[in-house]
């Protein structure tokens, strides 16, 4: 009989524990037999049945569920990010090694299941991944769903992670915090931002939001923001337009801001193609 959920994820932690730090009283942590993550002053973190673990110190409530979270995974299974997967694997292969990858808001973490997949097929080198999310039911999809990854829920601002621990951050449509990316940046590890482009999901905004300023998308800020952060700064910019199947169209528009809000009907039906516009925001802390 096989280990259960619980029992293999532990062994998956205990495995990469140096990369653990308390979120209370920040010392080393260790993963024990009984499925516990402690430290020396015994602040105790248990490894739950599906696998993930709660470091969160203080409550926090998220706007994402589990719908979203289900929506999310149909979308990214279905290809339709296929091209951001190819390009951000082509970023990791630049290294040659192997990779230790946190994926910061990863969600239900299919991006992070997606990218170590592509990359480990097409290389002779294994990504050690790890997720974090604030998100309970975010963290808990990803665990049920994908092995062999780290899953965590927390929050940046007191994440649960040694400095210099990871050779790439993958912050993939979601907030940022530069300073936390930094401490955790191995000396020659990067930053991968990727930021909608001008015509991302143009094809749902038109028919959502016709004739309003939100028609229309500007990211220059946020790059902006990512170039003073870094001392080197490279950016890619994908654009692809790719058919979708019409019963994905409502769970593309409720895994996205714009379904947040929705008073009235909408017609799907005219949606039978969407934009990925995507920057590729690669940035590196030069000492």
């Amino acid at each position: 009989m096989g280990l259960s959920k619980k029992a293999a994820s532990a062994n998956y932690m205990r495995e990469q524990q140096t990369i653990f730090a308390c979120p209370v009283c920040h010392e080393n942590m260790a993963v024990t037999d009984q499925c516990v993550v402690t430290c020396k002053n015994r602040h105790t973190f248990d490894v739950a049945k599906q696998g993930y673990v709660n470091f969160m110190t203080h409550p926090a409530t998220s706007m994402y569920g589990k719908e979203l979270f289900e929506a999310r995974k149909q979308i990214i299974e279905s290809g339709l990010y296929s091209p951001l997967h190819k390009a951000i694997v082509d970023v990791l292969k630049s290294f040659g090694q192997d990779l230790t990858i946190l994926d910061t808001g990863c969600g239900e973490g299919s991006h992070l299941a997606m990218i170590k997949n592509r990359f480990e097929y097409l290389t002779d080198k294994k990504i050690i991944g790890a997720g974090i999310d604030i998100a309970k039911e975010g963290i808990i999809a990803a665990s049920r769903n994908y092995g062999e990854i780290i899953w965590c829920v927390g929050d940046l601002a007191n994440s649960p992670y040694q400095a210099s621990s990871f050779d790439v951050i993958l912050n993939i449509l979601s907030p940022a915090n530069y300073t936390e990316f930094r401490r955790l940046l191995k000396p020659e590890g990067v930053v991968v931002k990727i930021v909608p482009q001008s015509g991302y999901l143009q094809q749902l905004r038109e028919l959502f939001f016709a004739n309003s300023n939100k028609e229309s998308y500007s990211n220059d800020r946020t790059v902006e923001r990512f170039k003073e952060n870094f001392s080197e700064v490279s950016i890619e910019r994908i654009t692809q337009t790719i058919q979708i199947r019409p019963e994905l169209v409502p769970m593309l528009m409720h895994m996205t801001p714009m379904g947040w809000h929705q008073t009235a009907d909408v017609d799907y039906v005219k949606v039978t193609e969407v934009t990925i516009d995507l920057d590729i925001l690669i940035g590196k802390v030069t000492l």
